[in-house]
């Protein structure tokens, strides 16, 4: 029999370690080994290895670092474009421990970097809003930076609310309606004050969502939520004709 090429070789090892990872042989966290280790295992040489290592690493299905080796990664969280979930629903659906962190929180008048981050327009707050900034966490690793304003004058109930107890996006599903949402989605590097947060060099590639809810001409809260690009992605459902279905989640206002 003639030899295998090395592209069959390639495409061999790559549908072998994939269906490890896909059918949970090998699961999330899970250390390969070393790829000299892996090249004499399929009886190819290391620069083969690499390739399909390389292939897998961009394709999402392992994280590949220097101190720590190669690993399994973790499953990338799905939102639906058009929904508004709960990001601890999002974590737990994941197989995750959710938690967490109140930054900051502040009443005070909005700044022009607030209204830019925010896309909040000068002229809907003239008055004091409720600033809030945090982290959600899945096993204690950064998952989602939060930066929110809250209209105090729509949802007076929220300048006295413990948000160190509940997130606030949680909070104002489960309490406040609202009429209409409008989303913007863009890639985006991390800026150093964000990347630090997220424990990510400045310049990673993240997804960001913008999100305004209003109750009729009035705005409830406005929120940018920041997730590392190769740990999210968006999916949405059309169903012929009626345009995009929003997805499990929606409903409540956040």
């Amino acid at each position: 029999m003639p030899p295998r090429s090395t592209e069959t070789l390639h495409a061999r090892i790559l549908d072998d370690i994939t269906r490890k990872i896909v059918d949970g042989t090998w699961k999330p966290g899970h250390r390969l080994d070393r790829e000299i280790a892996l090249a004499e295992h399929y009886g190819v040489s290391r620069m083969t290895m690499n390739k399909v290592l390389t292939r897998l690493a961009q394709d999402g299905y392992i994280v590949r670092r220097k101190r720590t080796g190669t690993h399994v990664a973790q499953p990338r969280a799905q939102s639906a474009v058009l929904a508004i979930n709960h990001i601890a629903e999002e974590v737990a659906g994941l197989g995750r421990a959710y938690r967490w962190i109140l930054l900051s929180s502040a009443l005070r008048a909005s700044r022009a970097d607030d209204r830019r981050i925010l896309g909040l327009e000068e002229a809907e707050s003239p008055r004091p809003a409720l600033f809030l900034s945090g982290l959600h966490l899945a096993d204690a690793a950064p998952f989602c930076l939060e930066t929110r304003a809250i209209n105090p004058d729509t949802v007076p109930d929220a300048a006295q609310t413990d948000f160190g107890q509940e997130a606030p996006g949680t909070w104002l599903l489960n309490t406040m309606p609202w009429t209409n949402a409008r989303h913007q989605v863009r890639a985006v590097g991390a800026p150093d004050h964000d990347a630090a947060r997220l424990d990510l060099k400045p310049g990673t590639p993240c997804l960001e969502i913008l999100r305004k809810t209003r109750i009729d001409a009035d705005w409830v809260t406005c929120v940018r939520l920041l997730y590392p690009g190769a740990a999210h992605q968006l999916v949405a459902e059309f169903d012929g004709g009626a345009g995009p279905a929003a997805g499990p989640g929606a409903g409540a206002g956040s």
